[in-house]
């Protein structure tokens, strides 16, 4: 801490947030190279913002899969390829499913640091074109030491979720029941337009534009659902159904002080209030937004109550749900617009969508605070609140 005044510390805030529409995997994004998506994303930010790309001090991108088209660091390639200057840098990271979110902390602790003045955060992923799991090549990435701390087993995602409905006695029609309001939620935000604000028109090689998510289904049923055969076990609750989509996306926001912004008359949209980070068990692996979530508001010094909105992102069913039973949140308040179950869940990427929706809802609502959280591969979870400006 410095000794300068409080009305001298630097603060955080969201001048920008913008994202592509969700493709579905081999949907009409499959034949998008991720560093094509990328550098889209880059240019709608700048054309969003007005904000001349020669001023941004770093970008700093998810992307979970750093293997083949995801490699190189593609953050550095995203920066060429959208024809910043390139005296831009630029880097890539990976916090799991929580990258992107993670890039957003770290921009907002640069600019707080006085590191920078602006920067980007965000991420992609592409898993049509880099599979999950590719970066692991059929190798072990976890080592002897880590398998003999925990007997040998190997974590799985979806093993970890139905650890999660088993542990908090969640069934599977309460499952199936989340995953269908997900979709509802989703098709009546696109139906009201909620989200045309946030997601930029991104042209396809035969000249069409993409600006719609491919994933949101529409007139599901219990019936149906339960039809499902279950995915990690043969008696398991965890389905295709009641699970997060792969998919293919882009999202970026800018990040720089109110002072800045002032200058620049740039519009903030949000106040980076507070982040936290938590982890545990990396065998069940999907519970650490619970902690988080305490976390982060006790260091915020807000109550459950004074959070307008939750986004929790909806890797399985199971995580929201055990999440709400533990924290005790308002659930109505929950993915007021659905999640990752109607609108996919590009890994790298999915934390800068997210927090891009939650902005544009916070902004469309009149809601002063938003709570973000994500469980990530390895058991841990960032944890973000926003403040409305």
């Amino acid at each position: 801490m410095t000794t300068k005044g409080l009305k001298d510390m630097r603060d955080a805030v969201i001048v920008g947030a913008v994202r592509t529409a969700v493709g579905k995997r081999n949907g009409a994004l499959a034949g998008i190279h991720p560093a094509v998506l990328s550098s889209a994303t880059l240019r709608a930010l700048a054309a969003r913002t007005g904000v001349d790309p020669d001023l941004i001090d770093d970008v700093i991108w998810g992307a979970v899969m750093q293997v083949g088209e995801q490699s190189m660091n593609i953050a550095r390639t995203a920066v060429l390829g959208a024809g910043w200057p390139e005296g831009v840098p630029a880097t890539t990271l990976d916090r799991q499913c929580g990258s992107s979110q993670q890039a957003v902390s770290f921009a907002a602790a640069g600019v707080i640091s006085g590191q920078y003045e602006f920067a980007v955060a965000g991420g992609v992923e592409s898993m049509t074109r880099v599979p999950m799991m590719s970066s692991a090549a059929g190798e072990d990435p976890f080592g002897p030491e880590f398998a003999a701390r925990y007997d040998g087993v190997i974590p799985n995602q979806g093993d970890g979720a139905e650890m999660i409905a088993e542990r908090w006695k969640l069934s599977r029609a309460q499952l199936d029941t989340f995953a269908l309001s997900s979709h509802a939620k989703a098709a009546a935000a696109q139906d009201a337009r909620l989200f045309e604000e946030e997601i930029f028109e991104f042209t396809l090689p035969d000249g069409t534009g993409f600006a719609e998510d491919e994933g949101i289904r529409r007139g599901g049923t219990l019936e149906g659902l339960a039809g499902i055969r279950s995915a990690f076990k043969p008696d398991g609750l965890l389905t295709a159904g009641n699970s997060s989509q792969m998919s293919d996306a882009a999202a970026a926001l800018l990040v720089t002080t109110s002072e800045n912004a002032a200058r620049l008359g740039l519009t903030p949209l949000v106040r980076i209030h507070t982040v936290a980070l938590a982890a545990n068990d990396p065998v069940m692996m999907l519970t650490a937004p619970i902690p988080a979530t305490r976390k982060v508001l006790e260091r915020a010094g807000l109550s459950l109550s004074d959070i307008g909105v939750f986004e929790i992102n909806e890797a399985f069913a199971s995580v929201p749900l055990a999440w709400g039973i533990e924290t005790g949140a308002d659930m109505t308040r929950l993915n007021p617009v659905g999640g990752a179950i109607a609108l996919g869940h590009p890994l790298g990427g999915s934390g800068a969508r997210i927090m891009t929706t939650m902005i544009h809802h916070m902004r469309n609502n009149g809601i002063r605070y938003g709570l973000q959280s994500m469980c990530e591969g390895g058991g841990q979870a960032n944890a973000t609140i926003l403040e409305l400006l």
